[in-house]
């Protein structure tokens, strides 16, 4: 095997590619880890000293972890947080992240709630892994949209469910196996 040497900007480029790969992944453990209700998963983007500062609650991961999983399974049947733009500043060992959000939640009572905003997030890398060191979310609106439903006839043949909030979900499966109905 021959020996790959990559120029010093090429090498630094790569290192700095793999460390923003890493965190985008912890970012998406936090959203699939409370959206699935899996504690593990979503503790696992915090470093265990970390603090989660997150508008209507702030707190260490675990108690956080545990708030947000039970206020979210007594107040929604489903719910999705969805992030998008991301901006990594590196700096050594720690990276300065501000991560756009969307969530969604059909409420057990009432309207459904959309709410968006920001994650702003210092993450430090301690050993080979980056976690979130601190955390705080800004929440530039929340609020409800009116609920349109689609016809129960609609909703019969569109379902591939059951979906769930726990490893129960087709999400976990290894391998994924057929689910869909034959079309009508």
């Amino acid at each position: 095997m021959r020996d790959l040497t990559l120029p010093h900007d090429l090498a630094a480029f790569v290192r700095a590619q793999k460390d923003r790969f890493e965190i985008e992944q912890c970012l998406l453990r936090y959203t699939r880890g409370v959206d699935r209700f899996d504690v593990a998963l979503m503790r696992s983007a915090y470093h265990d000293d970390a603090w989660d500062e997150h508008g209507v609650a702030a707190g260490d991961p675990d108690s956080f972890c545990r708030w947000a999983i039970g206020w979210h399974g007594d107040a929604q049947h489903s719910h999705h947080h969805c992030i998008s733009n991301t901006t990594i500043d590196l700096d050594g060992d720690t990276a300065h992240v501000e991560t756009y959000y969307l969530f969604l939640g059909d409420n057990r009572e009432g309207p459904p709630t959309l709410s968006y905003g920001r994650y702003v997030d210092r993450f430090e890398k301690r050993g080979e892994e980056w976690r979130i060191a601190h955390r705080v979310c800004i929440i530039e609106y929340s609020g409800y949209f009116g609920e349109t439903r689609v016809p129960e006839a609609v909703r019969a043949r569109i379902a591939l469910g059951p979906p769930s909030r726990d490893r129960q979900d087709p999400s976990y499966h290894r391998p994924l196996r057929h689910v869909a109905k034959p079309a009508a």
